[in-house]
């Protein structure tokens, strides 16, 4: 559950080739694959130590299943680190905001070793503005960053990045849970810094500083990528606009300001010469009225993100039809089944489609989209193999008929919103739905469970899903059987979520033999206990075991929320109260 444990080198076969130790490792160098290098590492000992000598990529996807110093002994070269902090259940307000992933131990020990350091990507992690500070001061060569849905820091981190990091080449920042001060921080960067080919802070709110963003964007001739937050309109736009014609995303600011014919013109203009873009994003409270802008320059994109815009059905349709090469295409319920069909009938390339909720806490709402508009999609796009599809109802039928259309699914995330939904128009339980999911997808590697579920479903998972990694559960199930069927039957799963199921010891239990493959299991509000935790804890001592503690509960008894992951490090030691490590 995160790096994977390596074998001993003294226990490893002696060597089987008789390369040159430069030439192996010029060869092992070439693989991309983590997965791959892992495995390659446990050849022989000429090849473990070829590929430790070799690599300088790292993932951690777990920064608690190994500490930095180990991977510092292992790896003497590492100039790319990508790690992951809390679970993923922290991005539904399940793990409290003070629960660990502190980037700061990582970045001391990554200091001493690794000051060559070049590329930090960070997920759900907690970064302080002195961490920033503290990287941007401590890796002189420093040039990618990447902070996805991590807190505790503010725009003074990022001027600190600006101030100090002379080579950045990406500050990309996605998400997170920021103290959004000002946007003073884009004056931070040197006049003379014209390195940046990425830049992205389309979550941030504040006003930002234009004149600055300006000047960095006229110097960076290499800009390839764009994305502003909301305060910048589409007067300012186009200005950016004008200095970065190489651009290949783009992620607009406001699109509803009100242009007089001159300014639409200019904006137009430059959009006629824009032919190299892949993505579009932004577009916030866009008017309809002006994303004709956009149609020219629409030939070349791939990827279309209109998930913060409110589109209806005419508007989608007309945009689409402008975007004959889309691959992948985010929006809101908003376009209904109407606008979904237009995405059948006009994106026959389409392998990703996401469909979020515009107001997923209101019950009262009656727009949406349902299974026709699922259906219809399948049908006009047969290479479809990635949804995320949030609807109101659904039907057994309905999704047999899609797996039927669309036999490559890699990752089918499906969530009925109402939890316990049945069938609508049989009022069957959805089994049978994702029982034609599994059976049709052999590729199937990631899967998201919603309606009414019994352990039929899991039965047909444990049965079928063999290729399956990732596997979320919410509000089904009807015994302990059905967490049991899904740890017996699926060898290559890694992650295992789990909220509000009947699940309780039987079914921890029942993974004593498949936990050290996986990467995390999280369950919360189920029926797990305390001397359950306990039990697994003592019978799988290479485990972490966390229980975190909620006010409301009995805590001596029920274990509401249960963390387990594997791990070469042993219990952390930074576990706040709440938190009880067994």
């Amino acid at each position: 559950m995160g790096v994977k444990k390596s074998k001993d080198p003294s226990n490893l076969p002696p060597k089987i080739s008789s390369f040159p130790d430069e030439v192996l490792e010029k060869v092992l160098g070439m693989l991309e694959s983590h997965k791959d290098r892992s495995s390659v590492s446990l050849v022989c000992k000429d090849w473990y130590n070829a590929e430790r000598w070799s690599r300088t990529h790292v993932f951690i996807g777990n920064c608690y299943s190994v500490t930095p110093e180990i991977v510092a002994r292992r790896f003497p070269k590492i100039k790319s680190v990508i790690l992951k902090g809390k679970p993923r259940f922290s991005d539904f307000n399940l793990v409290p905001e003070n629960w660990g992933a502190d980037i700061h131990p990582w970045l001391l020990c990554l200091a001493k070793a690794y000051p060559f350091l070049e590329e930090l990507r960070l997920k759900r992690m907690c970064l302080t503005d002195e961490s920033l500070e503290f990287l941007a001061l401590s890796f002189p060569n420093f040039k990618r960053i990447s902070v996805l849905s991590c807190d505790g820091f503010s725009t003074d981190g990022l001027a600190a990045l600006a101030t100090h990091c002379k080579n950045l080449v990406e500050l990309d920042i996605q998400e997170n849970g920021i103290d959004d001060r000002s946007g003073c921080w884009l004056s931070c960067f040197p006049e003379n810094f014209t390195s940046l080919e990425i830049l992205n802070f389309s979550n941030l709110h504040s006003e930002i500083c234009f004149p600055s963003l300006e000047r960095l964007v006229a110097r960076c001739k290499s800009l390839k990528v764009l994305k502003v937050n909301r305060s910048v309109n589409l007067e300012q736009l186009l200005r950016l606009l004008t200095h970065a014609p190489r651009l290949t995303q783009l992620g607009t600011g406001a699109f509803s300001q009100e242009l007089q014919p001159a300014q639409y013109s200019s904006l137009e203009s430059v959009f006629n010469n824009y032919h190299s873009l892949q993505t579009i994003s932004g577009l916030y409270e866009a008017n309809p009225l002006y994303l004709p802008i956009l149609y020219p320059a629409c030939s070349g994109v791939t990827f279309l993100n209109l998930s913060d815009v409110p589109l209806q059905c005419d508007d989608l349709a007309q945009l689409l039809g402008n975007c004959p090469n889309l691959r992948r295409l985010w929006v809101l319920d908003t376009v209904g089944d109407k606008g979904l069909e237009a995405v059948g009938s006009s994106c026959p390339l389409l392998e990703e489609l996401r469909v979020f909720p515009a107001n997923p806490f209101d019950a009262e709402v009656v727009h949406g989209v349902t299974e026709s508009g699922f259906v219809a999609v399948s049908y006009g796009c047969p290479k479809l193999h990635y949804v995320l599809y949030f609807c109101r109802q659904m039907t057994n039928a309905a999704v047999a008929t899609i797996v039927k259309n669309c036999p490559d699914f890699t990752h089918f995330r499906l969530c009925i919103m109402n939890p316990g939904e049945p069938d609508h128009l049989t009022d069957e339980s959805m089994d049978e739905a994702f029982g034609s999911v599994v059976k049709s997808c052999k590729k199937l590697r990631r899967l998201a469970l919603s309606g009414l579920l019994t352990d039929l479903t899991f039965e047909y998972i444990g049965k079928y899903a063999k290729n399956l990694e990732t596997l979320s559960v919410a509000f089904a199930g009807s015994s302990d059987l059905a967490m049991q069927c899904v740890l017996a039957g699926c060898p290559k799963l890694r992650r295992l979520e789990i909220r509000d199921c009947p699940f309780g010891n039987n079914a921890l239990l029942s993974g004593l033999e498949k936990y050290e493959s996986m990467r995390s299991l999280w369950m919360s509000a189920c029926n797990v206990t305390m001397n359950g935790c306990r039990l697994l804890a003592k019978e799988m001592p290479r485990l972490n075991v966390e229980v975190i503690m909620d006010d409301d509960v009995n805590n001596d008894f029920q274990a509401s929320k249960v963390y387990v992951y594997r791990t070469v490090a042993g219990p952390r030691k930074d576990a706040p109260p709440f938190v009880l490590t067994f």
